[in-house]
This record gives C-alpha cells, sequence and structure tokens, in this order.
C-alpha cells in the first residue's frame, strides 16, 4: 500500500469515527472496527481493558518495546459542526479529537506492518478507552499493556497552538485534575421569613465566592493552579428557600504539593463559611489524573523527532503547563516516555478549542503526525 492510500485510508477511518462516537467505557464498536482494521491488514492484536486494544508489529518480540498511544472515547456533547461526517449518535461526539488520534496511530500500524521485518525492535500500539475521566489507562496498565515496553510516547492535538508548531518540555505538559463536591445543608422554609431558616443558598453563594480567592490568596503567584465552581444546584420553589444545595467544581494543579495546598483550603473555606451562616456542609474531594511530566531523555528525542518532522522552527511559545489533564500520566508513572502537543490551528478553520460542540479535528495533522511516530518508533533504542 502507498503511503498516499494509507493517508486516504486513515482520514476516511477517522470520518467512521467520528460518526459513530461512544463515551467512555461504552467503545464496544468503536474497538470492533478498530480491530477488524488490524485484521483486514494482518496486524496481531489482543484485547486489553475489554476495550482497549494492544496491537504488536515486529519480529523480534523478545527485546523492548518502544510504545505508542491513541485514545478512543467520546464526549458527552451534542455536536454542532454541521459536518456530512457528523455524529449520528445524539448527545455524544468526538469534541477532543480522539477519533484523529486513533485514525493516526492507525496509519502508523499500517506502515509500520509494511516495513516490519526490518524493524530492529517491536512496536506496541496502544487504542485506549476511557480517557475522559475513566481512568482507562490504569485498567490498562493493570491489564498488561506496558508488559514488555521500554519507552512510551503520546500526543494530543491542540486548537490553540498553530499548525506544524509543537510542545514537548523536559517536564509537566499538562496538570493534574480532581474534583470537589459540597453538599450546604440547612433549614428550609418561606422566602417571607428567612429568620426562621438557615439558608443554604446564601452560605453556597459565599462558598462560591471564597473558593475563587485561593489562587490569589492562598498559593504563591509562581504557583499555577485552577479552582472552578461549575455547578450549583439548589433549585426550589420561587418562594421557598431550600434544605440543602449542592456546589460541584474542578481543581487544575501542576503537582501533588499544590493539590494538598488547594485541597486544604477548599475544607478550612467550606468549614468556615458554614459555622459563619449557621448551616452544615460535607466536603468530598476526589482526585482524579496527576500531572503529565516528561521524562528529559525521552523528551529530548521526542523533539528531536519534531524538529525532524515541523522544521527547525517548530517550537510553540504557549505557556507551559496547559492546565488540561490527561490519564497519560498513569504511564508516564510506570515507564520513561514523553506525551506531545501538537498545534492543530493552520488559520482556515473555525478555532473552537476542545470539548466545544462546533471543535473538529484538523485532518491535515495525520500525516505529519504519523510521521513523527513513525520515527520515534523505528529510531528507538533501549535507553539505561
Amino acid at each position: 500500500m502507498k503511503w498516499s492510500e494509507i493517508i486516504d485510508l486513515a482520514v476516511e477511518f477517522r470520518h467512521t469515527l467520528h460518526e459513530n462516537p461512544e463515551l467512555t467505557w461504552h467503545e464496544k464498536n468503536t474497538a470492533q472496527r478498530i480491530r477488524q482494521m488490524l485484521d483486514e491488514h494482518k496486524i496481531s492484536w489482543r484485547e486489553c481493558a475489554q476495550y482497549g486494544t494492544v496491537a504488536t508489529i515486529g519480529k523480534n518480540l523478545d527485546r523492548p518495546s518502544v510504545a505508542l498511544r491513541a485514545d478512543i472515547d467520546a464526549l458527552e456533547i451534542d455536536e454542532k459542526t454541521g459536518l456530512e461526517y457528523a455524529s449520528k449518535t445524539k448527545g455524544v461526539m468526538h469534541a477532543c479529537g480522539h477519533d484523529g488520534h486513533s485514525a493516526t496511530l492507525m496509519a502508523v500500524a499500517l506502515y509500520l506492518k509494511s516495513i516490519e521485518s526490518s524493524l530492529e525492535y517491536p512496536v506496541t500500539l496502544l487504542f485506549q478507552p476511557a480517557e475522559e475521566g475513566g481512568h482507562g489507562a490504569k485498567a490498562m496498565i493493570e491489564d498488561g499493556a506496558l508488559d514488555g515496553v521500554s519507552e512510551i510516547y503520546g500526543w494530543h492535538n491542540w486548537p490553540a497552538i498553530k499548525f506544524a508548531k509543537a510542545l514537548c518540555p523536559d517536564k509537566t505538559v499538562m496538570a493534574g485534575n480532581g474534583t470537589f463536591h459540597i453538599e450546604v445543608i440547612g433549614k428550609g422554609g418561606h422566602a417571607s421569613q428567612p429568620e426562621l431558616c438557615s439558608d443554604p443558598i446564601l452560605a453556597a453563594s459565599a462558598i462560591t465566592l471564597a473558593l475563587q480567592q485561593i489562587v490569589s490568596r492562598f498559593l504563591a503567584p509562581q504557583d499555577a493552579a485552577v479552582v472552578s465552581v461549575t455547578s450549583i444546584d439548589g433549585r426550589s420553589g420561587l418562594t421557598s428557600i431550600p434544605d440543602s444545595v449542592l456546589v460541584e467544581g474542578s481543581i487544575r494543579v501542576p503537582d501533588e504539593l499544590i493539590r494538598k495546598k488547594v485541597q486544604d483550603a477548599i475544607i478550612k473555606i467550606v468549614k468556615s463559611s458554614a459555622k459563619a451562616y449557621k448551616v452544615e456542609a460535607k466536603v468530598e474531594i476526589r482526585p482524579r489524573y496527576k500531572a503529565t511530566i516528561n521524562h528529559p531523555l525521552q523528551a529530548k528525542f521526542a523533539r528531536k523527532i519534531l524538529q525532524e518532522e515541523l522544521g527547525e522552527s517548530y517550537l510553540s511559545d504557549l505557556p507551559l503547563p496547559i492546565m488540561a489533564s490527561e490519564d497519560f500520566s498513569y504511564y508516564l508513572n510506570e515507564r520513561p516516555g514523553a506525551f506531545m502537543l501538537i498545534g492543530a490551528d493552520d488559520g482556515k478553520r473555525a478555532p473552537f478549542a476542545c470539548h466545544n460542540c462546533n471543535y473538529d479535528f484538523n485532518d491535515k495533522l495525520i500525516e505529519p503526525v504519523s510521521k513523527v511516530l513513525i520515527k520515534l518508533a523505528t529510531k528507538f533504542r533501549p535507553r539505561d
């Protein structure tokens, strides 16, 4: 198969995945499509973590392997792109580009299969489910996805970076995250008699405002962090004060030390605010992913390949770390490796960010990123 045919097939495959998105831990048909394509091209694979797929290419399977990873799940968003290949599933869309990541890895698989006999080291390809908050990487690791793997590399398309620009720092590339869930319990009653109530709406409002002061007053200016209240649920009748309010939100942190500072501040604010407004409050903080922190040697190797493929001026000036999160951090806690951010903005497409209902992966990324991943695999050498 010619290189141009591989790219055309990958683009077509991407559009098929985009039309048929599936949510975290529901990627049954997506996995079937990936496995069918691998079967058609005689690429060996095994099931991993139910809907994950681990493909292996190479003859010297007893030698250390380099792994390349793509995520496959979609998001609970109603697509509004109007594309010919728009989602056929109401309320679900590939709004983060995982369809493009998977199609790019498939292009890599098809090319590597064509040169399999010349590969000095085997290549492991991970098609991973449940990246969007489902800890899919953790499940893949627990099911042996990294067995025999010496190093691992991954990437994410990024609309805020210009096309053919990229980032792959020696340290933190993406933040860790978590969620907080605060139940404010008061005493409801008639809106005309607030003195007989313990108003959870008022207390929740005070808590919400106070939480916004964590970054500016509890942390040093040099510490990057985000605390966002994303939901306040205190629905009641127009003339009634409710008994309780649920306040929820997200935190983004660059490391575990800052995570602890933020979490301690949330608890302190909630407890003191509840006391001040004569209500009770329960706080639950759920850690999600740790920060994605590259290994310096592997990041240097990846930057060399990025420069070879994207050009001398490939480096983006986007400030790091970005405050989005990735479960690729699980892999980097287990094996040396690096994660790259590669720009999608070619100046011709609407600048919609990931997780936007109008977002669409830029198909022009498939060819250059495939070349980057192929070089990472074929120039790989085990490192001390």
